[in-house]
């Protein structure tokens, strides 16, 4: 939201206000959540110094003030961007107000100021934080500022963060809870870039017993290390989902495991590949994986598999034989699997077909995981891909379309319904019609609740709600198995670009927890009460 708003004194400052939809973190030092600019050059008094000496803000209607260590205020960056190297000043909250008192000189026309909200830890994740600029006084004297509406912003919690644990980035995030009501969170270990396989990545996890307020040091679940003679830079394994049995409570992680490299133009395996070598290539890319079925062919998909809620992990297993052998890729679509009411196991699949093009499906299991079976492509030039159980039993596809790149006119995720596991496919009224992409990764999930005693379910959707750009992840919700996305339901989690995928899991009955990839870190867990929703 921007306002711009005139002094008191007619022509000295004039100052704009901008509050962003952000997440304000836990286990992150400074969040931005208000821009204040103040601007000269259009009063007459540009080139003229002056001082800043106090800033008052209003955190009435924060649901708690406790949940605040500190408020601070720094000078934006060239571009007024967010940064934190010059300090303006620092306030601990005094009742409902934050005030700066400081002499600070502005020799700008034009100086950004950002607020920035430091939390404590293990905050109720349902709390909200107010910040409204009441005050500002410079040596020139006192500006008023107008009440003005301001959203509250939804507090959440830092799970990865650049750097962190020699993680260079944290990506892909996948997220269930366990039959012992565990929160699990899995995500790419990307260590020396952020850049996709080829390269030295593990599947990671973080637990959390307590609702997703905190969580556990990170463990690894899918490590290839340094087999076949290869460096792990050349033994990459990445896309993790993460399906749990809901009648027997063990715990599935699919990954895609890269061996070494094939070469762009022919496919062929490039021998001689060391620690030193530089040379990449992505499995989505040109040849980048090739018909077949052995490590020096295709890139392998693996299961691992924990009967103990997450504490320890089987030797993966490899199911690339699943596939068609003419197949170019078989591979795991980053997210969440499910268990059907009938007991199957549900994991979305991605793939390239045997010229090499795009294709999402489903592959299933109907003996608690010990054989897999993988079912037709629902269509072709899709991939990354969520699915769910409709109330009559059949499965809905929801697909990135690789068609809705840049495209404003025609735009919206593929839907795909199927009534016997993948055999057969029908288009779904609403595919490429409501659910605008950016060309993304985006989350399905199914919210079962009780209400007056009878069983009933939403739908719940996550992804970049934007045609060009991965930002405004946006919250929607259907109440009538996807065939309507009704907008004023719409709920903005993050309107700043970011990379953009996300999964979503129930927490409990009455809380959706989402985990996404957020402008603010590398990895996000926020939560949304049902209330809210219905």
């Amino acid at each position: 939201m921007l306002l711009i708003i005139s002094c008191g004194y007619s022509d000295d400052v004039e100052v704009e206000i901008d509050s962003p939809t952000l997440p304000v973190l836990a286990g992150k030092e400074y969040n931005p959540v208000q821009k204040i600019k103040l601007i000269r050059e259009r009063t007459g008094h540009a080139g003229e110094e002056y001082m800043l000496e106090k800033l008052i803000l209003s955190l009435k209607g924060t649901t708690d003030i406790g949940d605040i260590a500190k408020v601070s205020l720094f000078k934006a960056g060239e571009k007024g961007n967010f940064e934190t190297r010059i300090a303006v000043g620092e306030a601990v909250p005094q009742g409902d107000m934050a005030v700066f008192t400081t002499h600070f000189p502005i020799t700008e026309d034009t100086l950004s100021l950002w607020v920035s909200v430091t939390l404590k830890k293990n905050i109720d994740l349902s709390h909200k934080i107010m910040i409204r600029c009441e005050e500002i006084v410079t040596d020139q004297g006192k500006v008023k500022i107008p009440p003005c509406d301001t959203k509250g912003l939804r507090v959440g919690v830092a799970v990865r963060q650049h750097m962190q644990d020699g993680v260079h980035t944290s990506r892909i995030p996948g997220l269930a809870t366990s039959k012992r009501g565990t929160l699990m969170a899995i995500y790419d270990a990307r260590y020396e870039s952020a850049r996709d396989l080829q390269g030295h990545m593990d599947i990671a996890m973080s637990r959390s017993h307590d609702g997703g307020r905190t969580w556990e040091p990170m463990q690894v679940v899918l490590d290839m290390k340094e087999w076949g003679g290869m460096p792990e830079k050349y033994n990459g394994v990445s896309d993790a989902c993460i399906l749990v049995d809901d009648h027997t409570g063990d715990i599935y992680v699919a990954g895609l495991w890269m061996y070494g490299l094939l070469d762009k133009e022919t496919g062929k395996w490039v021998e001689g590949l060391t620690a030193d070598s530089t040379r990449w290539l992505h499995q989505w890319l040109a040849k980048g994986s090739q018909p077949g079925f052995g490590v020096k062919e295709t890139s392998q998909f693996l299961i691992t598999k924990s009967s103990d809620d997450g504490l320890t992990w089987s030797e993966p297993v490899n199911i690339t034989r699943a596939k068609k052998k003419e197949w170019w890729l078989f591979a795991p679509a980053p997210g969440q699997g499910i268990t059907l009411s009938d007991g199957t196991l549900v994991f979305p699949t991605q793939g390239r077909d045997e010229t090499g093009k795009p294709f999402s499906n489903i592959t299933w299991s109907k003996d608690g995981g010990k054989t897999w079976i993988t079912g037709n492509p629902a269509t072709k030039n899709t991939t990354e891909c969520a699915v769910v159980e409709l109330q009559n039993g059949d499965l809905m596809l929801n697909m990135r379309d690789n068609r809705n790149r840049g495209d404003e006119k025609v735009n919206g995720r593929s839907v795909f319904i199927t009534g016997d596991l993948g055999e057969t496919w029908r288009e779904h009224p609403t595919s490429r019609k409501a659910l605008i992409e950016p060309t993304c990764m985006a989350s399905l999930h199914k919210h079962m609740y009780n209400e007056g005693g009878v069983e009933k379910s939403v739908l719940l959707f996550v992804n970049p709600a934007s045609t060009l750009k991965r930002n405004n992840i946006t919250l929607k919700v259907s109440y009538d198995d996807g065939n309507t996305w009704p907008g004023e339901k719409y709920i903005l989690l993050d309107e700043y670009d970011g990379r953009g995928y996300s999964c979503i899991t129930s927490v409990n009955d009455s809380t959706i927890g989402i985990l996404y990839e957020s402008s603010q870190a590398d990895i996000v867990f926020q939560t949304v009460r049902l209330e809210e929703i219905l």
